[in-house]
């Protein structure tokens, strides 16, 4: 029990969008989460929910702010091969940072709506573009488990044509590598540290099981602001 009160415990390492000025350069810090470590039980344990958020996504933010500070340094010195040697540090880790932070919001334990299906003008543009919730489902499952290594498999909205799209992206890569007019109504983490400890080596089973808390109606309330 001690454990697992350890486990559903709130970080409070800070707020999504806080940044604070280190050295006149802009950092982020570690947003809260809108639930307890636990709440997410059984589909994703406490425990892999403790160490997906403080371990991989403060990683995530201290290499973030680290590599913007270098950028600054770089960029006051003229170093143009530094900056150049940067970005990839940037994109990786910015992009965990960016990532992750809309995956807490794609999640929402089962009493306070997670899992329940997409209503309104998204679960109808859900049924004009695949059929069925059921269709969509299946489609991301099966392109969540098909791709190879670690990376992303995402619902988008196409603002410029109106449609919902779905995409992956490797290792940290934000959605918007894929498509500057793609926005991003859920993301689901293939990464084997979102979901190793309880799963295994069967990502399947995870992908089946985190539709019992997936949260659409943070995806529609995008939805709504994007695509009104």
């Amino acid at each position: 029990m001690a454990l697992r009160t350890v486990m559903t415990k709130r970080t409070l390492t800070g707020v999504l969008g806080f940044r604070q000025q280190l050295r006149g350069v802009q950092t982020f810090s570690l947003p809260d989460l809108p639930y307890d470590y636990g709440a997410l039980e059984p589909a994703i344990s406490g425990e892999i929910m403790q160490i997906h958020h403080q371990k991989h996504h403060q990683t995530y933010i201290t290499n973030y702010n680290k590599a913007l500070e270098q950028l600054h340094d770089a960029i006051t010195k003229g170093d143009a091969p530094a900056v150049a040697k940067l970005q990839s540090a940037i994109k990786f880790n910015g992009g965990g940072h960016i990532n992750h932070s809309v995956f807490w919001k794609n999640l929402a334990p089962i009493r306070e709506g997670g899992g329940e299906p997409p209503k309104g003008s998204l679960g109808s543009v859900v049924d004009t573009n695949f059929g069925s919730l059921e269709a969509l489902i299946q489609k991301m499952n099966a392109e969540g488990a098909a791709l190879q290594g670690s990376g992303w498999v995402w619902l988008a909205l196409d603002k410029e044509l109106k449609r919902l799209a779905i995409e992956t992206t490797s290792n940290q890569d934000p959605l918007v590598t894929k498509g500057p007019n793609l926005v991003p109504l859920l993301g689901i983490d293939v990464w084997e540290h979102a979901y190793y400890l309880q799963y295994k080596n069967v990502r399947p089973d995870y992908l089946k099981n985190i539709w019992k808390v997936m949260n659409w109606k943070y995806a529609a309330e995008v939805y709504e602001k994007e695509c009104p």
